[in-house]
């Protein structure tokens, strides 16, 4: 019997779920359920997805590194199927808490560490405060400096705006944001119905707005990236409207140990829209001696 797409990226979305551990974090002194992917075995690498996705995000980039490494895959708090409840800070300093408090819990003291969006600024700011904790970097279309939030993000935090959205709104808003920033004519529906599922409740709708108005341009700001140690891939698609390559270009620049690779034709979703060239990339990349 043939399947549907819609339903079937519901059951792959369902599936990684399946596979998902769980963990208690704390977080500014939050008691926080903390979700996330580990599969493989060898040095470990720490995936983090931005806003408004989730771990499932890498669903097909992990396996191609997995058969040489630990890959360690959290849903963000505030995301996908860890804590949503409205009590707590989901900012990319809490975010960072929260890393630092899930690799104590799993007893890992170096990783390297591969973040898109928001979680490349949680990468950034793990490797100026925890140098000795990152073996390597790689920053994917990351938020950096002052090139964030993007006008769609602050308006999504605005309680007036969401307090009027009602979740098949925001269901169809998000399929906009998906399906127009993919380079592709034909959109991956197992990407962009898996992205929508975890917003798809009136916890989710509220949920993602807390995430949108924690975005704070300062924990960017105050950091320093030539303090960066650590060898760095900025991994790029470099038609980004959201984090144009121009931000890539001044990482390379302040990093002492940055390399720059943009991939032509692909958008901010880097990895959906050049997947065997982000995959080839990476792997290359990890497996490559510091």
């Amino acid at each position: 019997m043939e399947i549907a797409g819609d339903e079937l990226a519901m059951t792959q979305h369902a599936e990684w779920t399946d596979q998902q551990q769980t963990t208690t974090v704390t977080v500014d002194s939050h008691e926080l359920t903390v979700a996330y992917y580990d599969e493989g075995s060898g040095d470990p690498v720490v995936f983090l997805h931005g806003i408004p996705t989730w771990s499932f995000l890498w669903r097909d980039i992990v396996p191609t590194i997995t058969d040489d490494h630990r890959a360690i895959i959290p849903d963000m708090v505030g995301y996908g199927n860890s804590s949503m409840d409205d009590s707590f800070d989901r900012s990319i300093r809490a975010q960072e808490e929260m890393i630092d408090g899930l690799l104590d819990t799993l007893g890992l003291d170096t990783v390297s560490f591969v973040g898109h969006d928001l979680g490349g600024g949680v990468g950034l700011r793990y490797a100026v405060h925890q140098p000795d904790a990152v073996d390597k970097l790689v920053l994917s279309n990351t938020v950096a400096y002052d090139s964030w939030p993007i006008e769609l993000i602050v308006d999504l935090g605005l309680p007036a705006m969401i307090n009027e959205m009602s979740v098949d709104n925001l269901q169809q808003m998000l399929d906009g944001v998906f399906t127009d920033t993919l380079t592709s004519d034909d959109p991956n529906e197992e990407f962009v119905e898996g992205m929508k599922t975890q917003w798809d409740s009136d916890e989710g709708r509220i949920s993602l707005s807390r995430n949108a108005v924690a975005t704070n341009t300062n924990h960017t700001t105050e950091i320093d990236p030539s303090t960066i140690t650590t060898e760095t891939l900025l991994l790029w698609g470099a038609d980004d409207e959201f984090q144009p390559i121009a931000y890539a270009e001044r990482l390379e620049e302040d990093i002492p140990n940055a390399e720059l690779v943009g991939l032509d034709m692909a958008n901010h979703w880097v990895m959906e829209d050049r997947p065997d060239d982000y995959r080839e990339e990476l792997h290359s990349f990890l497996q490559n001696p510091t």
